[in-house]
């Protein structure tokens, strides 16, 4: 049988179709002066480069970790109109939000979104009440035109059929409404491919040391590759500061004297393994502002999420012990305690929501985004909802051409002029190719389970196909990298040559589903690494 070690260098012929080599990338950044130099590669700074790109801008994008690698990957993995907003009055954003979910899920990514049935139990005792939630969701559902069916309120037993691990002790009645979901990882590599295929160019691991400026204006950065330690730099007529927590660091190298311009809200996940299926979501008042998930989510179970200030350094952002017990707490307000012993629990993480400066709560606080100038003429953005990220895209984007003096206006297109909705990478429909990758994928290489067909055919769409191949080409890239998990070799082959990863975790984590299910082993960390090398 063939073994990973005799597995040949992918990418080492240009007829395979691999990137640019780091040195290559820097070369090209160092070489080239562009109209836009993207700093932060979440999705904030992501969709900016994909939308400029689109508008014929010459855009670079740099992230000092992997891309989506800090809060970007840990959302609650919600594309939602924000049921919450009703009971401020906020109809205007649900409807916005329900219009950027809609576009995602059914013409941009219908491949990386999966509609999902919220059940919304009314406890005895509970901060609303059954007519009260029943009005809101069929209000909530009106606001995104019925496309989800009509929010309706049913019985606890016929919520229990589909939701086994539903607490129904003094448990009224179950609002019903419709969202979706996705892996926000791959949702944020793939527009980082979409913003490739449009003309960027983007390094991840490249880590800014200091700004570059021309008459006190700021026209590019010094960057260190962290892979290696060489150090570049990159000239551009205008710098987006899109680096989320991060932002207030950066415009400290703008401008020392620059006030704080936002605040932090840390937000923790668990995730379990599931005791039985799932067949639709709870989303559980806490109290007259906080909802608690609990969602069947990559075949487990996510639970969330917290909200409080946060103060410390980003980079330290973690999961304590209180954040487990209050996540833990809360979901057992809906679910039984089989259901939440910690033995089940496979990972935990924790994100940084980005808000406007300012005092109050951060629960009730606008995800809003905001973009600022600075003294050097750096622009700054930060806050948002990963919902709206193509808006964000745009509303960056329609900042860049009110700038004074107009540097890049005419130069760019207008969004106005910009197909509206242009799909992401890979757009099929996921059960077509699940389909076809099981009655071709066993020709002429091993025949592929259905679990992995149908995990290819929803992380990476009609790109499957290309993943297919390596395995029909290498048997030993056909085996599963772990018994319990549907990925198979080919996807670090794949993740290697054609998403940018460097690392074991951005491959375990954020390229592939392992780690989130407990299943990144000693051994298998080193496999991938020695797979990860031989392409370099």
């Amino acid at each position: 049988m063939t073994t990973l070690q005799s597995v040949p260098a992918l990418g080492t012929h240009p007829a395979s179709g691999s990137l640019p080599s780091r040195a290559e990338t820097r070369e090209q950044l160092s070489k080239a002066t562009y109209d836009l130099l993207v700093i932060g590669g979440g999705i904030l700074g992501i969709s900016t480069a994909w939308h400029a790109a689109q508008s014929g801008l010459r855009v670079a994008l740099v992230d000092a970790g992997d891309f989506a690698g800090a809060t970007s990957s840990a959302s609650s993995k919600l594309l939602h109109g924000g049921l919450r907003y009703l009971q401020t009055g906020a109809v205007k954003l649900v409807a916005e939000n329900h219009f950027e979910r809609r576009a995602v899920s059914r013409q941009v990514a219908p491949h990386l979104a999966n509609p999902l049935t919220f059940y919304l139990p009314v406890y005895k005792g509970g901060p609303h009440g059954a007519a009260k939630l029943g009005a809101g969701v069929f209000a909530y559902s009106a606001l995104s035109a019925f496309g989800d069916g009509v929010g309706h309120v049913i019985s606890p037993a016929r919520a229990q059929r589909d939701v086994p691990e539903l607490r129904t002790d003094n448990l009224k009645a179950v609002a019903v409404y419709g969202d979706d979901q996705m892996n926000d990882a791959r949702m944020a590599l793939m527009t980082v491919r979409a913003a490739v295929d449009a003309g960027a160019v983007v390094l991840n691991h490249a880590a800014v040391t200091g700004l570059r400026f021309t008459k006190g204006r700021v026209t590019g950065a010094e960057l260190e590759d962290r892979q290696d330690g060489t150090e570049f730099g990159v000239n551009a007529r205008l710098v987006l500061n899109a680096t989320g927590p991060w932002v207030d660091h950066l415009r400290k190298l703008e401008d020392p004297n620059s006030a704080p311009s936002i605040r932090l809200s840390k937000g923790a996940h668990l995730v379990l393994k599931r005791t039985r299926p799932w067949k639709a979501a709870l989303a559980t008042p806490i109290d007259k502002y906080r909802i608690t998930f609990a969602l069947p989510w990559e075949d487990m179970l996510l639970l969330g999420t917290t909200d409080e200030e946060y103060e410390g350094d980003p980079a330290d952002v973690a999961v304590t012990e209180k954040d487990t017990a209050q996540i833990l707490d809360e979901a057992a307000f809906s679910v039984r305690d089989q259901q939440l012993s910690r033995d089940l629990i496979t990972y935990s993480f924790a994100g940084l929501r980005v808000l406007p400066g300012g005092p109050g709560n951060t629960s009730k606080a606008k995800r809003e985004t905001v973009v600022t100038e600075g003294r050097g003429g750096m622009l700054s953005v930060a806050g948002g909802k990963w919902t709206t990220f193509r808006h964000i895209g745009r509303t960056v984007m329609n900042k860049l051409a009110e700038l004074p003096g107009h540097p890049l206006a005419e130069d760019m297109e207008p969004m106005a002029r910009l197909p509206k909705k242009v799909p992401l990478p890979g757009i099929a429909n996921p059960n077509a190719v699940a389909h076809r990758l099981l009655v071709d994928g066993g020709t002429p290489g091993p025949r592929m389970s259905a679990d992995t067909a149908r995990h290819l055919a929803t992380h990476y769409g009609s790109l499957s196909f290309d993943i297919a191949r390596l395995a029909n080409e290498n048997p030993a890239l056909a085996e599963r990298i772990h018994p319990d998990a549907p990925e198979i070799w080919a996807q670090v082959a794949y993740a290697r040559d054609r998403e940018w990863a460097e690392t074991a975790d951005d491959v375990l984590r954020r390229r592939t589903t392992l780690t989130i299910r407990g299943l990144a082993t000693d051994d298998i960390r080193a496999r991938v690494e020695d797979l990860l090398a031989e392409g370099r």
